[in-house]
């Protein structure tokens, strides 16, 4: 008798799941699609893995697809970090041992044709090892589990995104054999703006044609964007997007920085959601995280818990709460929202990107800017230490379980810093390094993410931070190279 199908045999699936298979395998029966994407976040937050033909994605969506173990071994570079033949592959776990598969299997609620490739679909998936237990080091998951505690309690995150990003046009792709590398060599561009008229309308018309372009794709993709807009800097951009769920924001960042990137790249635009390129110029890009918790008991369903009831107050004594364990905890945060060794030159004093863990009134440059007031549904905290790059999952995660702890302890986030570049608030990691010496000392968060997610993350992100140690950069160059 054969088995049952991997969803069916570990019970994975909700209803709305199963019934959003059935109905999607009877679409790719139809003839409407030629191939389907199954894809995952990697621990970076960038999507990987495989294309099947309909006929085999209609029987994989059950059964789910095999992959390669070592997805997660990976640093930024793509390369394995951990030791992949070893007996535990390297990650601890038997079931990873010498690069063995994995197991992708689909959100069929996911579901999305991509405009920009005809007759291709598109799943979002979950990771799990053999046996049918999650793989320990999926990021989407940990979401689901900050989620889980607060609705526990009758809450629910909601989320509202701004993310920066710049898109420039390829002049050199640079894709000569010599060019090729763990990493590769960048491509050569040129600006599409040259900057510095923020909201400009003569300066959005220029690139009326790119905007139209990525509007119609998202769209097409059912992404909530509200606004798009011309930012500061040369060939920089912001998409912002309508307040969600913070898992259905997740997912929305995902898919939205990878269809950015895919379209822009088949229109001979370079689109990157690097925080500062190395483009004279150039200034940094933030990803300004938006935030409140809302009531999932019936009887106030959907009532905004932030919104203060009296003068005076900024937030209610749950919001305030809440603040005060973002910025307990936020230099420990700080790698889950700022991962990369490039986004911490965003922290710089007068910048409108914070230097310090303070909040204050509408204010932009604090860590936590406080908008709204009594009467106000839509109060809530804006978390500004974000870069786009930071994986959505780690950086809404942390939010949670940092917000959580303040509840539970009843932490007071001191007082409105109404001049927060010379606060006399904790100073933010001004390095990566020293981001991840906080995280790993942070027996909260070491708590809630797991100590060997933590150790896990540790080590992916200290390998990088060696490889790039070990560069000669241009400024060491150009200081040392004649004077010594």
């Amino acid at each position: 008798m054969p088995s049952r199908p991997f969803a069916e045999q570990h019970a994975l699936w909700s209803d709305a799941q199963h019934d959003a298979a059935s109905l999607l395998a009877a679409r790719l029966e139809s003839g409407d699609f030629d191939t389907v994407r199954f894809a995952f976040p990697d621990q970076h937050g960038i999507l990987r893995g495989k294309t099947l033909v309909a006929a085999e994605a209609a029987r994989a969506l059950r059964s789910g697809v095999g992959f390669t173990s070592t997805m997660y071994a990976k640093d930024t570079s793509h390369r394995s970090v951990f030791s992949v033949f070893t007996r535990e592959g390297g990650l601890g776990l038997d079931n990873m041992a010498g690069t063995s598969n994995s197991v992708l299997l689909a959100d069929p609620t996911t579901f999305k044709a991509l405009p920009w490739s005809p007759r291709t679909g598109w799943l979002l998936c979950d990771a799990y090892l053999p046996d049918g237990r999650a793989v320990p080091y999926a990021t989407r998951p940990i979401l689901a589990k900050a989620n889980a505690l607060l609705a526990e309690r009758g809450w629910q995150l909601t989320t509202g995104l701004e993310v920066e990003f710049h898109v420039f046009r390829v002049t050199d792709p640079h894709m000569q054999p010599e060019d090729a590398g763990q990493p590769g060599r960048p491509v050569d561009v040129e600006l599409l703006t040259h900057g510095y008229q923020y909201l400009t309308e003569s300066r959005y018309d220029a690139v009326d044609g790119l905007m139209q372009l990525l509007r119609e794709t998202c769209e097409r993709l059912e992404l909530p964007v509200s606004s798009l807009e011309i930012e500061f800097g040369p060939s920089q951009f912001e998409f912002t997007f309508a307040p969600q769920s913070a898992a259905a924001s997740a997912d929305a960042m995902l898919l939205f920085r990878s269809a950015v990137k895919q379209v822009c790249a088949r229109h001979g635009y370079h689109a990157t959601f690097m925080c500062r390129p190395r483009i004279p110029n150039v200034v940094s890009s933030g990803w300004h995280l938006h935030q409140s918790l809302v009531s999932i008991d019936a009887a106030d369903a959907g009532s905004n818990l932030f919104k203060p009831d009296a003068t005076g107050h900024p937030l209610s004594p749950l919001g305030l709460q809440f603040m005060g364990g973002l910025l307990r905890h936020a230099s420990a945060s700080t790698p889950f929202a700022t991962p990369t060794i490039n986004g911490y030159k965003r922290f710089r004093s007068q910048s409108l990107a914070p230097d310090r863990a303070c909040w204050a009134h509408d204010n932009r440059g604090a860590m936590l800017r406080v908008l709204g007031g009594v009467g106000d549904n839509a109060t809530r905290i804006e978390n500004r230490i974000g870069e786009p790059a930071a994986n959505p999952y780690l950086y809404f995660a942390s939010q949670i379980f940092s917000g959580l702890d303040g509840v539970d302890q009843a932490i007071h986030p001191g007082e409105s810093a109404d001049q927060p570049y010379s606060s006399p608030a904790p100073r933010l990691p001004t390095t990566l390094a020293a981001a991840l010496d906080a995280l790993a000392a942070d027996e909260v968060l070491r708590s809630q993410f797991g100590p060997g997610f933590v150790d896990y993350f540790i080590h992916l992100k200290r390998a990088e931070l060696e490889r790039y140690q070990a560069e000669v950069s241009e400024w060491e160059q150009r200081e040392y190279f004649n004077l010594m």
